[in-house]
């Protein structure tokens, strides 16, 4: 049986993450993040295709390039907790999520299509997770000049993913 993901300590992660780990709620940490699976999948199907192109201010991503930049960020942050779960304690850099998503294209994708990759990201992110025992997800690893912790990044996951839905609904979709 798979553990429980407990909330990891503030020593666990950066200081930045702390705006995503405390946008978990409690709970079972899989049930969650299968939650929001399902929650984000029926945002993104009522979105028109026309209003993903949508830029709430200039200078702003667009529907389709926030929902890029969450599957992006989402598989750099399951790629360091496989690389720290097996014990790899190969420094990981940053990544710049301002130079990603303008090289993803992702408006010149369908917004189903986006969709459809965030939900496999995310499958393929329970999976990964529910695999682990509680003696990996308690490794830690350096990544972008910081010591993070496997457990932390999942919080990250759900946290980020959170953060940007709450983005969404605020600012795009009023």
């Amino acid at each position: 049986m798979t553990p429980a993901i407990p909330r990891p300590d503030a020593s666990e992660y950066a200081p930045h993450y702390e705006t995503y780990v405390t946008k978990v709620p409690d709970g079972d940490l899989l049930e969650i993040l299968e939650g929001q699976r399902q929650e984000t999948q029926e945002l993104l199907a009522g979105i028109p295709e026309g209003r993903a192109l949508h830029r709430y201010a200039p200078g702003k991503w667009s529907i389709k390039e926030v929902v890029g930049h969450v599957t992006d960020a989402e598989r750099v942050f399951c790629y360091r907790a496989l690389r720290f779960a097996r014990g790899d304690q190969t420094p990981l850099s940053g990544f710049d999520e301002k130079a990603y998503a303008p090289a993803g294209k992702f408006d010149t994708r369908p917004l189903p299509d986006l969709a459809a990759e965030l939900d496999a990201v995310r499958h393929a992110t329970i999976a990964l997770f529910s695999g682990l025992d509680s003696e990996a997800l308690a490794r830690r690893g350096p990544a972008n000049n910081k010591e993070i912790s496997v457990r932390a990044l999942a919080y990250v996951i759900a946290g980020h993913e959170r953060h940007h839905l709450g983005i969404l609904r605020e600012r795009y979709l009023k």
